[in-house]
């Protein structure tokens, strides 16, 4: 079986740690591909006790002869990926012919961000968006009435298609608006900054699909690196809370042009407990004190806004289900640690409800609202794990919980984080 192309996917509502453990696999690789998303997520690395985090570009490229992809599917502040490019071509190494970004990607542009922060506002039932333009140039995206970057190639005619939008863009903001409207930037300035930033990236833009279809002819080994988590999946997420891209397995093929036949590993990510940030059902959230306290020692608080994580106890039926959507070969648990001081740690096993039977995933807010949690309580082990590097020496109650949870899950276990450095890692 082609052992050549990983695919790394979120298995909760994002935040499971998967950057780091992207920058683990992906220093075994010879390319790493980002598949969906924008900058309203954050990968964090932690590398030498140095902190990285990554919004667009992909985690791998910490390494020096790991190459990089951002695929068709994602959408591209310019901005945030040219200060990006800067930091790691400053820092750690240049990426000239080691980035690679799809003409095909779309471009967010500023009437975007005021489109999302615009919505939010005027919700009677607010998202919780990060305000970053994803959602709306999804929209535009799906219209047919976007950018893609590959037109930065051709500066002429990119800033020519760009001064008309500018155009439709602040006519459309006056209108939708109106007393709400915020100070619009002068068109110069946005024509401008984008004609500086179409030269910055105009060397790193190319035709992905030939690319990749090389480098799988060639038996080059790919990782493929996914945004958020499956439960934000615009499909099959907790919709509407949910964000504006796939975010499954299913994603890295259409965001890259992957036959799905060619993945054959597939890493689920999940954290030893849950987490998700902004509005959304969420039927294990921990409420008081006791979730306040996970929050501070699992430093929950987001990548991209800041935001504090709502927190919650590991909740296996919605695990299994996206276990099930992602085709999940292997377990990756992260954060183990976090649990290090409780007495005993819950584990939801199934739900209650009037509406529901057994393990069966709600589907509707109705059934959502409804929902009771039903938990296994196991022990703590009231010790630290920081400095532990085999499985064999955590302690029988953290092995025991590791072992509840595959079995529950029928799928191995083989990588376990015990704290943010990418040295504090178990590799089964």
């Amino acid at each position: 079986m082609n052992q050549k192309v990983i695919g790394v996917v979120g298995l909760q509502w994002g935040d499971e740690g998967k950057g780091k453990l992207v920058h683990r696999l992906s220093s075994q690789v010879d390319y790493i591909a980002r598949f969906n998303g924008g900058n309203n997520a954050g990968h964090t690395i932690v590398r030498d006790g140095k902190q990285y985090i990554f919004h667009l570009l992909p985690s791998g490229l910490l390494h020096r002869h790991t190459k990089g992809i951002i695929g068709a599917g994602t959408v591209i502040n310019p901005e945030v990926l040219c200060h990006e490019i800067d930091v790691i071509n400053q820092t750690v190494q240049t990426l000239q012919n080691k980035l690679f970004i799809s003409s095909r990607a779309h471009l967010i542009f500023p009437w975007h961000i005021w489109q999302d922060q615009l919505a939010e506002k005027q919700r009677s039932n607010p998202i919780g968006t990060t305000n970053r333009g994803n959602g709306p140039a999804y929209t535009d995206k799906v219209s047919r009435d976007n950018i893609r970057i590959g037109e930065m190639s051709y500066l002429d005619y990119f800033l020519e298609h760009l001064s008309r939008k500018i155009d439709e863009a602040f006519a459309w903001y006056k209108l939708i608006a109106g007393d709400h409207a915020v100070a619009l930037p002068l068109k110069e300035t946005i024509l401008s900054d984008y004609a500086r930033f179409a030269t910055q990236l105009s060397p790193y833009i190319t035709d992905d699909s030939i690319l990749i279809q090389s480098l799988l002819a060639n038996q080059q080994t790919l990782l493929l690196e996914g945004a958020q988590g499956a439960l934000l999946d615009l499909d099959h997420g907790t919709y509407p809370y949910v964000t504006s891209s796939s975010t499954t397995i299913g994603g890295a093929c259409t965001g890259l042009g992957i036959p799905p036949q060619a993945i054959s590993r597939v890493v689920g990510i999940t954290k030893a407990y849950i987490t998700r940030v902004g509005e959304g059902p969420f039927p294990t959230e921990i409420p008081g004190a006791l979730g306040e306290v996970i929050r501070k020692k699992g430093g929950e608080y987001g990548a991209t806004t800041g935001r504090p994580r709502r927190c919650g106890w590991l909740d296996l039926p919605l695990l299994k289900q996206t276990i099930r959507w992602n085709g999940v070969t292997e377990l990756s648990i992260m954060k183990l640690d976090v649990l290090d001081e409780l007495e005993e740690i819950p584990v939801c096993t199934e739900y209650a409800s009037d509406l529901i039977q057994g393990e069966r995933l709600p589907t509707f807010e109705l059934e959502w609202k409804s929902v009771k949690p039903i938990y296994t309580t196991l022990p703590g082990w009231k010790t630290s794990l920081s400095a532990v590097r085999k499985f064999e020496d955590l302690p029988s109650q953290a092995r025991a919980y590791i072992d509840f949870i595959e079995k529950r899950m029928s799928v191995p276990v083989t990588t376990i984080s015990v704290g943010p450095d990418d040295k504090e890692t178990i590799v089964r």
